[in-house]
């Protein structure tokens, strides 16, 4: 199944998560493989919505909150490395808006 193409992705959730050094559950490192920092985070916000929100959707658990989803796939970066990812989305049981919950490397691919 596809998800809305016009879920929402929040900018704030890029620039002050993922494409920020952690301590724990740092994902910069991975997506700097890919040319993704802070000084492109409108690439990995395009990136996310063409090339990643166009793929078959999978069903995962539903609490009070939502219903999450999970898609597969692989971001071609603005240096031209390819990184498998798994992304989980979530639509909101109140607002019905699907959105962009978070980002994490596919291990099973290469």
């Amino acid at each position: 199944m596809k998800l809305p193409a016009d879920s929402y992705i929040a900018k704030d959730k890029l620039i002050r998560y993922l494409l920020v050094p952690r301590v724990h559950g740092d994902k910069s490192a991975f997506l700097a493989q890919g040319g993704y920092t802070l000084r492109n985070a409108d690439s990995l916000f395009q990136d996310l919505r063409l090339q990643i929100l166009s793929l078959d959707a999978q069903k995962l658990e539903s609490n009070q909150f939502g219903q999450y989803y999970e898609i597969r796939g692989t971001l071609t970066g603005p240096n031209g490395e390819t990184l498998a990812v798994r992304t989980i989305w979530m639509t909101d049981h109140l607002s019905g808006i699907t959105k962009f919950v978070t980002l994490i490397p596919d291990k099973g691919k290469n």
